[in-house]
């Protein structure tokens, strides 16, 4: 499943044999009511851990950084995990200011997610 979204484009790929859904562009208030849908539309298909590469997000505001909580949990809710990957510093700064950092596991790559 792919969908653009504004300046955003999802696309899902598959990765060591997992799916990974790729995020491209701005997460703002003008996009992420539909990432949040498309993500949690996402969630319900696939198995296993959600794992997100932001590595093509350039900028995350607070309405994106409520989208992330918001799909985590709802993740959570049933049973599962949500991954973040590939992190751009000015993303990863954001969830360091407001300490979701440590509420979310974040990793570089997919290598890494086994050992999280």
């Amino acid at each position: 499943m792919s969908g653009n979204v504004g300046t955003l484009q999802v696309k899902t790929t598959t990765t060591d044999g997992a799916p990974v859904v790729n995020v491209h562009g701005e997460v703002d208030m003008q996009t992420s009511p539909r990432l949040r849908l498309l993500l949690l539309e996402l969630a319900a298909k696939l198995g296993g851990p959600l794992l997100i590469d932001l590595s093509g997000v350039t900028y995350m505001d607070s309405s994106g950084v409520g989208t992330m909580v918001y799909v985590k949990r709802e993740v959570e809710r049933a049973g599962r995990r949500l991954v973040l990957m590939g992190l751009q510093p000015r993303v990863r700064s954001v969830l360091e200011i407001t300490h979701l950092d440590k509420f979310f596991t974040i990793v570089r790559n997919i290598s890494e997610v086994a050992a999280s």
